[in-house]
């Protein structure tokens, strides 16, 4: 059976299952007694269909679409299970790098658009100079002078790193919910967030390599940069997700395409912030510290960045056979085997 065949075929089921979980999960006491027994025999018509569907065509948008159905019907159904530590381990043990590496394509986007203009823009500042007063964003430009006195703006105070190490964890979680909900503009505004902070990485890594004082910049950034950038470009990945979804939603709803994407997008910007926090803790109390040598600092970089993705890549890895994805970064109508 073809994916549109199957589709046509059950749709009115699949859509009569999501209404039924919605209701489930704003109440579970609205469903009447001939209700539940619908939705179970919904489900367990969906879970047959799924079965048929990661046979035949296991990279199609169709079974990604079903495998988030079963899932928020299976979290109805069995909504009486409490959700116990061992599960959230289990997630963050297996299911986030798994999440990460079956969404790793719209975060190589995302990382695109940041790393493109920020070299582009960095070029263009170290050969021209000039160009920094209209290629930098005008928020950033007050810094101009200062670098061109060959001074840097990211000493901070002994006394105020607590307070600062808090105010830029809210800053960096606050960016990268703001390039995740943006994609709720089909995706253009989480365009533009990436390469906004792409042109001000790049801006500024060209401007102070001019004036003599890149190095220092980047023993700075170094530290916490690895993880940061990473998240932020996870937060990209998921905001282009929801763009994605809306933009070109296949055989299904606009609406369901949209709520199957946000359930893996959602989970991956959750299972980046903690990432967010530790870096947030090393921009704070090492990054500034003058009695820290600098190499140290670019260790604690390289380090972080070597175990964080080597946890990506090698965590959560079928011991036996693996299985294929379920979903594809460019879903047709028709099965693409």
């Amino acid at each position: 059976m073809r994916p549109d065949e199957l589709y046509n075929a059950q749709k009115e089921n699949w859509v009569a299952l999501s209404s039924l979980t919605e209701r489930g999960q704003r109440k579970i006491d609205s469903i009447s007694p001939e209700d539940v027994q619908l939705l179970g025999r919904l489900y367990r018509q969906a879970t047959s269909d799924l079965a048929m569907a990661q046979r035949d065509f296991p990279r199609h948008q169709v079974t990604g679409y079903l495998n988030q159905l079963v899932g928020r019907a299976h979290s109805v159904i069995y909504r009486d299970e409490p959700l116990q530590t061992n599960r959230l381990l289990a997630f963050a043990l297996q299911g986030f790098p798994r999440l990460f590496r079956k969404t790793l394509p719209f975060t190589l986007v995302a990382a695109l658009l940041f790393i493109i203009p920020a070299l582009a823009t960095g070029l263009a500042i170290f050969f021209a100079p000039q160009t920094a007063r209209w290629l930098l964003p005008v928020e950033i430009q007050s810094l101009i002078p200062t670098i061109e006195e060959r001074e840097l703006w990211v000493n901070i105070p002994v006394n105020e790193r607590p307070y600062a190490s808090s105010f830029i964890m809210q800053n960096n979680i606050r960016v990268s919910f703001l390039a995740f909900a943006s994609g709720m503009t089909a995706g253009l505004m989480t365009v533009w967030v990436m390469i906004f902070n792409g042109l001000i990485l790049g801006g500024l890594t060209g401007l102070t390599a001019y004036h003599g004082v890149g190095w220092e910049l980047w023993n700075f950034v170094i530290g916490h940069g690895v993880l940061e950038l990473s998240v932020i470009f996870m937060a990209g990945g998921s905001g282009l997700m929801l763009g994605w979804a809306i933009l070109r939603p296949g055989l299904m709803r606009r609406r369901d395409a949209l709520t199957a994407a946000a359930q893996d997008a959602v989970k991956l910007l959750l299972g980046a912030v903690p990432m967010l926090v530790l870096a947030g803790m090393i921009e704070g109390f090492i990054s500034p510290a003058d009695n820290i040598s600098p190499f140290f600092k670019w260790g604690v970089g390289i380090l972080s960045g070597l175990l964080f993705y080597a946890y990506l890549f090698l965590s959560g890895r079928e011991t036996g056979r693996p299985k294929r994805a379920t979903t594809a970064f460019f879903p047709s109508v028709r099965d693409n085997d």
